[in-house]
């Protein structure tokens, strides 16, 4: 017997409305925490010399950047963490989808 994949394991958690709901609602947090630590990355920067140069411990950038946390980051801070690697925020609205 093959165990199923990921996907075909996401396609069926996610064909339970409840689930789906809990996944969309979760989904902007996530893709934002990924986009930080890609960003990050990219501007060649470790947690900790980014910390430093926000004046913060290494355990508030980690926690920022953790998928899995359950904290809302202000949005100041989101600004000054693009700030410190070289960007600006841009915020834009979407119509929602069916």
């Amino acid at each position: 017997m093959t165990r199923p994949t990921f996907q075909k394991f996401k396609e069926k958690a996610l064909a339970d409305p409840k689930v789906r709901e809990e996944y969309d609602s979760l989904a902007t947090a996530y893709a934002l925490r990924k986009k930080l630590i890609k960003l990050r990355k990219e501007a060649g920067l470790t947690q900790e010399e980014l910390a430093e140069k926000l004046h913060t411990q290494k355990s508030n950038i980690s926690r920022l950047e953790n998928v899995n946390s359950k904290i809302s980051p202000k949005l100041s801070t989101i600004e000054e963490y693009a700030k410190a690697i070289g960007y600006k925020l841009e915020i834009e609205f979407v119509p929602k989808t069916a």
